[in-house]
């Protein structure tokens, strides 16, 4: 197993974009529904494995855009230590004090790296200035725990 990196740094308005953020239902609507609802669901479609926005759920990382992908690491201790290299440069930005708080940092990179050596993943967000958000997260690959269909993106 080796895990994925993924960032996203971005305007809260399009983070909030939620039909972007999960997978078109895998039928379409009926003929018969409004042209409104065939184009979001065309749309949808279209963007969802294409947009650099982050998915609802974490796995589906995996099949996006190959060049989203900001790094990989067969060790999990590597990809937490890439985890707070970003937290570390990012916290300063982060809107809530409590967030920048370097006991609470060292204590979500100790869970990290556990969760990561358990094969799990990591997804985090936090308000940057506003209205920028932040996403990072960590996804374990080839193949993935709880969606072993997901392909990985680097083809490994």
């Amino acid at each position: 197993m080796h895990h994925h990196a993924y960032l996203w740094t971005g305007p809260k308005s399009r983070f909030d974009e939620e039909a972007f953020r999960r997978p078109p239902h895998p039928q379409p609507p009926p003929p018969t529904s409004s042209p409104e609802l065939i184009q979001r669901y065309r749309l949808a479609t279209a963007e969802f494995t294409t947009c650099d926005l982050p998915p609802l759920e974490t796995a589906y990382w995996l099949v996006k855009p190959h060049s989203l992908v900001k790094g990989t690491w067969s060790e999990p201790s590597a990809a937490a230590a890439w985890l707070g290299e970003r937290l570390t440069e990012y916290a300063p930005r982060f809107a809530a004090e409590a967030h920048r708080a370097p006991g609470r940092l060292a204590a979500l990179l100790a869970s990290a790296a556990d969760r990561l050596a358990a094969g799990g993943d990591i997804s985090l967000g936090f308000y940057l200035e506003r209205p920028v958000f932040l996403s990072v997260a960590l996804v374990g690959c080839a193949p993935h725990r709880a969606r072993p269909d997901l392909p990985c993106p680097l083809g490994a």
